[in-house]
Formats: C-alpha cells, sequence, structure tokens
C-alpha cells in the first residue's frame, strides 16, 4: 500500500483481483450505525425516503470509524416498491426496525418482463432518490471513499414480492416455471442494478439470502438459481459481488461459476475450505458475523474474530450481513485495528 491509496482504491483494487496490503475492510450490504444517526439527530425509520438523511447517514461510518465504504440503500425494499409493493418504514415505533414489505404485490412472469421493459423505470419508486443521494456523497467526499448499492437476487427479490412458500413448492414442482419466472425477475434486477451503475455509483451486490443451503439444495442452486444469477451478472457493468449468507460450502464453486467479480461469504462458511473449492485466483469477502462480533462480544472479541478473518486469506474483511446499527463503536474500531495490525498466513 502506498500512502497516497484512497480508501476508494483501496477497494476498487481488491475487487479488480489485485492483492491489497493491509486487506480493505468494506461492505456491499447496509452498515449505518446508531452511532452516526444519533451524531445527526435522526431516526432510522426516517431516512429511507430522503436523499439528504440518507446520503449523511451513510457518510458516518467511514467519518466516524474509517470503514472504507459508503453503502446505500440501507433497506431492502427498493427493487419491490418500484414493482408495486408497499414499504413500512415503522416510522411510529419506538424501536429500531428496519423497514419490511406490507403489501406484495405478486407480478406474474409477463407483469415481470413488462416492469423490465418500462422506458420510465429510471424515474419509478426511489431511484431518482439514490440518484440524488449519491451526487450528495460525491459533493462531500470526492473520489476519497468507494459508494457501493445493492439489488436483491432473482430468487430474494421474488421472496420479497411474492410468497416465498409458493418459490420453494415451484423449485420443487414446476421447475421450468420456475425458471422462467426467475429468468424474468433478472431482467428487472438488471434494468434496476443497471440504471444505479450508470448513475455513478462504484460496485453493486447481489444479494441472494434466500438461495442458501440452510433453505435449498446444491442441486436446486445449480439447476434453479444459477442461471439467473448468471444472466444478473452478464447483464451489469462494473464490479459485481455475489452475496449469498448462511452455509454456501457446497455451492461456492457454483456461485464462482456465475461470473461476479467476487463473493461474500459469512462465517458459517469456511474460508479454507471456501478458498479449496475455488482456487487462488477468485476474490472472496467475508467471513465474520456482524452481530456476534460487532454488538454482542466485546473489544478484544471483535479484533481475534477479524484478526482471524485476515489471516485466513479473505480479499477483504466484509460481514456475512448487514452491520446491525447498534453495533458498539469500541468493536468496530478493534475491527479496523485488527485489519491494519494483521497479516494474512
Amino acid at each position: 500500500m502506498t500512502q497516497t491509496m484512497t480508501a476508494r482504491d483501496r477497494v476498487m483494487r481488491a475487487l479488480a483481483g489485485e492483492k491489497v496490503t493491509p486487506v480493505p475492510c468494506f461492505s456491499g450490504v447496509g452498515n449505518v450505525t446508531s452511532a452516526g444517526l444519533d451524531k445527526l439527530g435522526y431516526r432510522f425509520a426516517n431516512v429511507h425516503n430522503n436523499a439528504k438523511m440518507m446520503a449523511e447517514s451513510a457518510m458516518t461510518t467511514y467519518e466516524l470509524f474509517g470503514y472504507e465504504c459508503v453503502v446505500m440503500p440501507f433497506d431492502l425494499c427498493l427493487e419491490a416498491e418500484i414493482m408495486g409493493c408497499k414499504m413500512n418504514p415503522y416510522a411510529d415505533s419506538s424501536e429500531l426496525l428496519y423497514p419490511t414489505i406490507k403489501e406484495k404485490s405478486t407480478p406474474t412472469t409477463e407483469q415481470l418482463r413488462a416492469i423490465a421493459r418500462d422506458p420510465e423505470l429510471a424515474n419509478k419508486g426511489r431511484l431518482p432518490l439514490m440518484r440524488e443521494a449519491l451526487k450528495i456523497v460525491r459533493a462531500k467526499l470526492g473520489n476519497q471513499v468507494a459508494v457501493g448499492t445493492y439489488v436483491l437476487g432473482p430468487f430474494t427479490l421474488g421472496g420479497q414480492v411474492s410468497e416465498l412458500e409458493h418459490l420453494l413448492k415451484n423449485a420443487f414442482k414446476k421447475p421450468d416455471e420456475m425458471l422462467e419466472y426467475l429468468d424474468a425477475m433478472a431482467e428487472v434486477i438488471i434494468r434496476i442494478g443497471g440504471h444505479l451503475m450508470e448513475s455513478g455509483y462504484d460496485y453493486i451486490s447481489v444479494r441472494e439470502m434466500g438461495a442458501t443451503t440452510d433453505v435449498l439444495s446444491p442441486r436446486v442452486f445449480k439447476k434453479i438459481i444459477a442461471p439467473a444469477l448468471t444472466k444478473v451478472a452478464k447483464g451489469l457493468k462494473g464490479p459485481r459481488i455475489l452475496h449469498i449468507c448462511g452455509q454456501v460450502g457446497p455451492i461456492i464453486a457454483d456461485m464462482a461459476a456465475c461470473g461476479y467479480d467476487a463473493l461474500s461469504i459469512d462465517s458459517k462458511t469456511s474460508m479454507k475450505a471456501a478458498r479449496e473449492a475455488v482456487g487462488p485466483g477468485v476474490v472472496i469477502l467475508g467471513n465474520f458475523n456482524p452481530f456476534a462480533v460487532l454488538n454482542t462480544g466485546d473489544a478484544q472479541q471483535a479484533y481475534n474474530a477479524i484478526a482471524q478473518c485476515v489471516r485466513e486469506g479473505v480479499n477483504g474483511v466484509h460481514p456475512g450481513c448487514d452491520i446491525w446499527p447498534t453495533a458498539k463503536p469500541e468493536n468496530i474500531q478493534a475491527m479496523m485495528r485488527a485489519v491494519r495490525e494483521t497479516s494474512a498466513d
């Protein structure tokens, strides 16, 4: 690492497959913290529909802790809203809650393809807000830090807009119908994700959390899930991360074959086994449990967990899921210190 290398340089070089020392510590998923929100005086429920509040909140993890990215949005409802679903931001709740879908639109395969062809798609839902939030981040931080975004994978997004139980049954009982449905869903994701990248985001994660082997068999992943993920990878430009949490050891070679620039795994998957399965040329990000490490443990435990990730050879330290906002500031600081002070074995 040279003195002039920015946080953005480090992340982008790692995603390009270059060796970066020390490895970058960043995320392709949500990482806004209560510490950051409190500094601004913002309620989490209010930041999702306001570009200025979203941008300012997203920047605080970098500004407070040196975390090497800014990631927007914070919730999993962006695409579903564009597809006609209704989001509940829990504006009246005193608890810190992530928004959820309160009304599903249940689009058919034909309706999905029509959404993907919509010439006005870029102006639907919160896509204009995402463009504005990015402009605010760039105006303040320039190119100091990489700005990431994410979309849901075809199967996971299907579970947002329709009934997941129905999708699971069709994956087994009507595989041809499911392949067609996921192919159409992939077209929508390519349009939405493509627009985000064209508007200037540096990298994009495709979050296919619903397709973990904790839920689906490796055979179903390869035959039903992987084709749509491959289509999304081919349709998106820019650094692309495929993120699947849970146990992915049995499918990581199939994940690598989907054509993404990097794979993101969590603590349920052995880094050693993952590397043996895909070889040295695949960029692997991971692989710690963010809630256990940053929220429930102490600073020394956080340091040890992150140091282990580095020693085991991750290309970038990356959480296995969103960093829960109430992460302890001292644990985040310990994470950043461990990355700087630890070398790979």
